[in-house]
């Protein structure tokens, strides 16, 4: 197997100096691991720099026993010669299939592939990237700058964590956001309202009562939606021409989002109108039992937060109020790329942006020369897909063809 090889004293980039690379890659998630993999059959010719903690937000931003609303099929994290797909990993390491994956298991296959694509992958952070006169000035937590001619970012969701303003006067303490903790234990004994109908919400209101708190759920919506088996996936063969195996979105619009490069050729109209349809909050079908201890709320949007005794008072649009020692958000993740601390201002001032996304080529490039975005950042241009690890071999594949045509 052909691995990456990591340079960082010089530079095959003409005019880009000691501590250069042709290709830098921000971020060791599922998608930035889905561009190396790609990448690295040119590993001879093209030196190629990762950084990040591999699937950090996996481990440190997602609570322990967690179970992955993918289903199994739609879990490998891309590589189209099969080589490095959840299947091949378990396989590997003498494990038996587990569905749906524990996340314990996702995270140890995603450094699997690390080890094996960008085994000198780097953790340092990166503070600031800029223009330079060949590319891109990278500046690492350690003080080193480093030359790039092409920079790939893949850094996660992390910086997008959605907070309702209705919390913004209560002590932080009291008020978290799902991606704040990876252990719910420690909230055993207290009474915790957790807000949100997704599955992040509905499984850490699950994990929390297994845990030992007193959970309430409070759902805006008039009911909670299950991602329940339907009548057309029991078609056989026939299912796959009402729905796709990554789920993503409703019977028939499956279709359509899981293929990303006819989504993005379709009217914006349509593409907004399949992207509302295919991300309505909902939860696993295996969560239904395991939430029969929990209150849930329904038709209940919080509309004013205090603070007294320690203790944190929510108050509904149907002026009922609920009491906690803590609350937990559920809200999800609003992208806007302008919210990522590491993009210089100049850069920020040159990226065509839509509704906090930017705009792409076909080969996930920016109005920026050299510059790409994976992951949710795309979704605007590529569809939901890319919100799931089920967007990761369209997306890897994708950049790296672009990358390697420009740089032959």
């Amino acid at each position: 197997m052909t691995t990456t090889t990591v340079a960082t004293n010089e530079t095959s980039t003409p005019g880009a100096g000691s501590g250069g690379c042709d290709i830098a890659i921000i971020g060791a998630g599922p998608y930035g691991l889905a561009a190396a993999t790609q990448l690295r059959q040119e590993a001879d010719r093209l030196s190629i720099v990762g950084f990040g903690e591999p699937m950090s937000f996996w481990e440190r931003q997602m609570p322990r026993g967690m179970l992955l609303r993918s289903p199994y099929v739609a879990s490998d994290i891309g590589d189209p010669e099969g080589a490095f797909r959840l299947g091949a990993y378990e396989h590997a390491m003498g494990l038996e299939r587990a569905e749906p994956v524990p996340l314990e298991r996702f995270i140890d296959y995603g450094r699997w592939i690390q080890r094996a694509v960008l085994p000198e992958l780097r953790s340092e952070r990166i503070e600031r990237i800029g223009r330079n006169e060949t590319g891109f000035e990278l500046r690492v937590s350690s003080g080193e700058i480093l030359h790039a001619g092409r920079v790939v970012i893949a850094a996660g969701i992390h910086d997008f964590a959605w907070r309702p303003p209705v919390f913004s006067g209560v002590d932080p303490s009291l008020v978290t956001h799902t991606c704040d903790h990876d252990d719910l234990g420690v909230f055993a004994g207290k009474r915790v309202l957790v807000v949100g109908g997704g599955q992040s919400a509905l499984e850490s209101a699950a994990l929390l009562a297994e845990s030992g708190a007193d959970v309430e759920l409070a759902v805006r919506a008039s009911t909670v939606r299950w991602l329940t088996r339907r009548w057309h996936h029991n078609l056989g063969p026939l299912s796959r021409l009402f729905y796709d195996p990554a789920e993503v979105g409703p019977a028939g619009i499956s279709r359509f989002v899981s293929a990303p490069g006819l989504m993005r050729r379709l009217p914006r109209r349509v593409q907004d109108w399949m992207t509302e349809r295919s991300l309505k909050p909902a939860g696993a079908r295996w969560l239904p039992a395991r939430l029969e201890n929990v209150s849930i709320r329904l038709n209940a949007s919080p509309v004013q937060a205090s603070e007294g005794n320690g203790q944190i008072s929510v108050t509904f649009d149907d002026r009922a109020v609920s009491k906690a020692d803590h609350v937990l958000l559920g809200t999800g993740y609003r992208v806007d790329v302008r919210k990522y601390p590491f993009l210089a201002p100049e850069l920020l001032d040159e990226l065509k942006l839509a509704d906090g996304h930017p705009v792409l080529s076909r080969r996930f490039e920016s109005s920026v020369d050299g510059l790409y975005f994976l992951g949710a950042p795309a979704a605007w241009s590529f569809g939901p897909l890319m919100r799931f690890v089920a967007g990761t071999g369209f997306a890897g594949n994708a950049v790296a063809r672009g990358i390697l045509a420009r740089a032959a």
